[in-house]
């Protein structure tokens, strides 16, 4: 009899064992299963970063003023040592030296200063009357389809004619002087604005043009509201371009019987053997044009910020 009542008494100990029991084998379940989601979360979050581009290290904003003067330098490095070491003859490669005195000559004598300035100004004078024709025929062939379909051929043949090819027809219609300089420069700053303004009309969004004429814009309100701050970014850039290409068209504008400018400078001193005072004229017109496209930049860059291009 006390045998069955120890039996019944440990009844109750023996009933609550298995619930023990489960209850640890769900926990160890519940402990598994979140290890193993975190594993998972894991391994897709490595496989995200895994899969995208590592951000680039932007240089110091001091360092990007200096990178950009590396191969400059190389380059004055190696033709100091080439013209020093006698690889090339004096007359071949006069030394860097050579050409600062050069330099120094002609602005002493008041010289190099007239040809910056007369050269300038041609530029100037050829990339502004360039710039506006290309802006206005570019806007108007840009916004009218069949006009522009049938222009494109003939412009575009115009357009790889090179610089030289135009002088004597110059010469014929226009005749030595001032003029005909400034015409062959604006002939080379005319296409890269014709271009750029009729292509980036051309591509305007359409859906744009539909809802800024259902609110009643048309004609010029329409041009100059929505349209032209649309392409503003595009038409400096081919701003830029032309005055480059002005820059190229100078030098062939200036064999036009030129008597100054640092067109008249290189063929001068070629003619008279000064291959110092001719290597001074290019690095003069390589500096300039930098110089010109450097402000150029600076105003493209602010309007590509306030008229960002989708």
């Amino acid at each position: 009899m006390s045998v069955t009542l120890d039996k019944i008494s440990n009844a109750p100990e023996l009933s609550d064992t298995p619930k023990h029991t489960k209850s640890a084998a769900a926990e160890t379940a519940a402990a598994r299963t979140a290890a193993a989601s975190t594993a998972a979360g894991r391994t897709q979050l490595a496989s995200s970063h895994r899969g995208q581009p590592r951000p680039k290290r932007a240089l110091p904003l001091g360092a990007k003023n200096y990178v950009g003067l590396i191969l400059p330098a190389a380059l004055i490095t190696l033709w100091y040592v080439l013209s020093t070491a006698g690889v090339f003859t004096a007359v071949q490669l006069p030394s860097p030296t050579r050409v600062i005195a050069a330099g120094t000559e002609l602005a002493q004598r008041g010289e190099l200063a007239t040809h910056l300035v007369i050269s300038t100004q041609r530029v100037v004078l050829g990339f502004s009357i360039g710039a506006v024709l290309g802006l206005v025929l570019g806007a108007l062939i840009g916004l009218w389809g069949p006009a522009r379909i049938a222009a494109a051929p003939t412009i575009g043949a115009l357009r790889a004619v090179p610089s030289l090819a135009w002088v004597p027809l110059l010469l014929l219609w226009i005749g030595i002087g001032e003029n005909s300089k400034v015409t062959l420069v604006a002939i080379g700053a005319f296409f890269p604005v014709y271009t750029t303004v009729s292509a980036a009309l051309a591509h305007v969004d359409p859906k744009l043009v539909e809802a800024a004429r259902a609110f009643g814009y048309r004609g010029v309100k329409l041009f100059t509201t929505v349209q032209l701050p649309a392409v503003l970014p595009s038409v400096v850039s081919g701003l830029r371009l032309a005055l480059a290409q002005a820059w190229l068209f100078l030098v062939a504008a200036e064999l036009l019987g030129a008597s100054m400018g640092l067109g008249y400078l290189l063929t001068d001193s070629q003619n008279n053997g000064r291959t110092d005072r001719l290597l001074l004229a290019i690095v003069l017109l390589a500096v300039l044009g930098k110089l010109t496209d450097a402000l150029i930049g600076v105003f493209e860059r602010w309007v590509k910020a306030k008229y960002p291009s989708n």
